[in-house]
């Protein structure tokens, strides 16, 4: 039954029961002490009374006479009355009193240790006497040769020592009273903030739950970081570490240990997302070398249905997915799908070129029409053998050659310059096919929503340090203050009508670009041309360096 204590309880209990017995014992301690105290003070107070009673010359005189009691038993009731002692006893040196409070015990032995008296010491005793139990002092009365004439006892009765210590008793035990309340209170005080954090569950619950949670948290394939409301990062996952760029987590940290975000490896707009604590519904953000999907909502304590408190924020939760493999292959596609466009273009343009040409020879113009074909041959060839000669990529001289017929197709003119023939080898084709074929596409959409002359050119120049593309477009260029958001994941300056390829691809190429260049250890500058260039559009320059093989490593 213990084990299905809460905490509180258990704390409630525990505290109470340390209260009681810390109580109990103080309690007993003061008791004894109150006690000792009590008895001590009435043999001091018995000590003067004795002390003060010897000294007095009336004693001493009446003791020399025939009847010491008839001087001695007024003044010695007198005293008594006033001291508040209970009796006072003086006697003659072998034991006969001489005064008692009851007159019929005068002349009788009294009842007690007198040696040490005779011998000229004052000490105190408890013993029981006629009147019962009491504390006594016994004094001697001297002559002015030192010689014991009488001897004075005073005292009081155990019985009045015993009620000054229950009046003491009961201030002890009011005060115990008034510990054991707020004790009491506290302890239900604190019960009921621990009952409302911990939810009324024990600690091995607790520890079966945290065991269930931690295997949770690291056996999910998804990221999950949580993030507390001083933007630290008090958790996270084996796979958030790995998406994230992070040191493995480790359960046993403080919570004052966890990193803070600005110390964490990646930044941008999902440090943003996580400082800001705004809930996120699949928003794609990216890092240096993957596409992420986030999902953030606020850690909310739970609270009774019927509470009007407002439920405290505790931080965020996040959970994270890869993308970047889903990106990948939509990128593959697209290239396909631009590839098969481009192909689809030249069919198109190579139907009409060839309707040409049999129009020509049918109207007997032979030499016009060997002159048409072999012209448009010639710069189809010219085009494709300066792109060979220049990166030595296929894929990249047959994504040129499509994008060249897509550009015709929609009145703008592909001017391609290229110049070195180092080529691009070590460089990822499919980086680089995203890099070039998003550009391209930019550069035509804006040459061909701008006024003619429509124009796009492609400067190549491939080095043994790298390769550099250029391109720059005859359209309205980009507004100076969406120079960096134009890099954003899912920021466009074009509507759906502008955007041929649909409100699906609007906003991702750039961003797809930039990371492209980045995982390439790259660089991408944009600037508008405006009146120092020839179109007057956007120019977009990327360098991309040249990989060190292993051998130049070693």
């Amino acid at each position: 039954m213990f084990h299905k204590w809460s905490i509180a309880r258990r704390l409630f209990v525990a505290n109470l029961l340390f209260v009681l017995v810390l109580t109990a014992v103080f309690g007993t301690f003061s008791v004894v002490e109150a006690r000792d105290r009590a008895y001590g003070d009435a043999g001091d107070r018995m000590r003067a009374i004795a002390t003060s009673i010897a000294n007095n010359p009336l004693v001493l005189q009446a003791a020399s006479t025939p009847n010491p009691s008839a001087a001695l038993q007024p003044y010695a009731l007198k005293v008594t009355a006033d001291a508040k002692a209970d009796f006072i006893t003086i006697m003659a040196p072998d034991r006969t009193r001489w005064t008692h409070p009851r007159p019929e015990e005068i002349g009788k032995p009294y009842i007690g240790t007198i040696d040490p008296a005779l011998h000229g010491e004052t000490f105190t005793e408890v013993t029981a006497g006629t009147l019962g139990p009491s504390v006594r002092t016994i004094a001697p009365v001297k002559d002015s040769a030192g010689n014991v004439k009488a001897l004075v006892a005073a005292g009081i009765t155990v019985r009045t020592v015993d009620t000054d210590v229950a009046e003491r008793l009961g201030v002890i035990g009011g005060i115990a009273i008034v510990v054991l309340f707020f004790a009491f209170l506290a302890s239900w005080i604190l019960g009921r903030y621990l009952r409302r954090i911990t939810r009324g569950w024990g600690p091995e619950q607790l520890a079966q739950l945290f065991a269930y949670y931690e295997s949770v948290l690291h056996s999910v394939r998804e990221g999950l970081i949580l993030v507390d409301t001083k933007g630290k990062a008090v958790m996270y996952n084996d796979q958030a570490a790995e998406l994230l760029g992070l040191e493995p987590s480790d359960v046993d940290r403080s919570p004052d240990a966890a990193p803070k975000l600005a110390e964490l490896p990646f930044g941008g707009s999902l440090r943003a997302l996580f400082e800001s604590g705004r809930p996120a519904h699949d928003e794609i953000h990216l890092t240096g070398s993957r596409i992420l999907v986030v999902n953030q909502a606020p850690a909310i304590a739970p609270l009774p249905k019927r509470s009007r408190q407002k439920p405290p924020v505790y931080g965020t939760v996040a959970t994270i997915r890869d993308r970047t493999e889903i990106e990948s292959l939509g990128t593959e596609l697209e290239t396909m799908k631009t590839l098969s466009d481009a192909l689809r273009a030249q069919t198109h343009e190579h139907a009409n070129r060839l309707h040409m040409i049999v129009s020509l020879l049918e109207l007997g113009r032979t030499p016009q029409a060997l002159e048409f074909a072999t012209k448009d041959l010639e710069l189809s060839q010219q085009l494709t053998d300066d792109m060979v000669a220049s990166v030595d990529e296929p894929v990249m001289s047959a994504l040129v050659m499509g994008k060249s017929a897509e550009a015709h197709e929609r009145g703008v003119e592909l001017e391609v310059r290229t110049s070195g023939n180092s080529g691009v080898r070590g460089l990822e084709v499919q980086d680089l096919v995203t890099i070039l074929g998003n550009l391209l596409d930019n550069a035509i959409d804006a040459a061909a929503a701008g006024e003619a002359p429509r124009q796009v050119q492609l400067d190549v120049d491939a080095r043994p340090t790298g390769v550099q593309f250029t391109v720059r477009d005859s359209g309205k260029g980009i507004d100076a203050g969406s120079i960096e958001d134009v890099l954003q994941y899912g920021f466009s300056t074009k509507s759906s009508a502008e955007d041929p390829r649909g409100a699906h691809g609007r906003g991702v190429g750039l961003a797809l670009v930039r990371q492209a260049v980045h995982r390439l250890n790259g660089t991408m500058s944009i600037s508008n041309l405006g009146s120092n260039g020839n179109l007057g559009g956007a120019q977009f320059h990327v360098v991309l360096p040249a990989p060190v093989s292993e051998e130049e490593k070693a």
